[in-house]
């Protein structure tokens, strides 16, 4: 939910989402939700099955946010089909709600992208997507909470 009264350790996207991450124990607190395969891939860096994510072939209009969290992080206007097996889009709702680190992780040299707010897993950002921004953010579904356009946390 957008925020405009900031704290001192408080940080704002450029959207107007509280940025400020979770306490450990409000992460734990959060967390206590997720299934074990939710867990594995939130928690661990792990990656769920190509063509088998629940959100795969979702067509519906309306944002993917952060599963643990629940910060916005895609639009469905972004998505694409990437031919990869997981849910692709080409740019985030934020660029301030995705962060992005190297992983060296399986003998490969990857970009993996993590919620800028509590550090979920996501997936990897590669740059081989379609115009306009050239990337493919290719994402867990099981790392994601799709709302629909209308919802109240869109």
């Amino acid at each position: 939910m957008p925020t405009n009264a900031e704290s001192p350790n408080q940080r704002t996207s450029a959207s107007g989402y509280d940025l400020t991450p979770p306490s450990a124990v409000e992460r734990e607190e959060l967390a206590a939700s997720l299934t074990a395969d939710e867990r594995r891939v939130i928690l661990y860096q792990g990656t769920e099955a190509p063509f088998c994510g629940g959100l795969l072939a979702n067509k519906d209009a309306g944002v993917y946010h952060c599963r643990l969290c629940d910060l916005p992080l895609f639009r469905s206007a972004t998505k694409f089909e990437s031919g990869t097996g997981w849910p692709s889009f080409y740019a985030p709702f934020d660029p301030d709600h995705v962060a992005v680190h190297r992983d060296t992780s399986h003998g490969m040299v990857r970009d993996e992208i993590v919620c800028a707010r509590c550090g979920g897993h996501l997936g990897h950002v590669f740059p081989d997507g379609p115009r306009p921004t050239g990337l493919r953010y290719c994402l867990n579904s099981v790392s994601l909470k799709f709302v629909v356009d209308g919802d109240a946390h869109a």
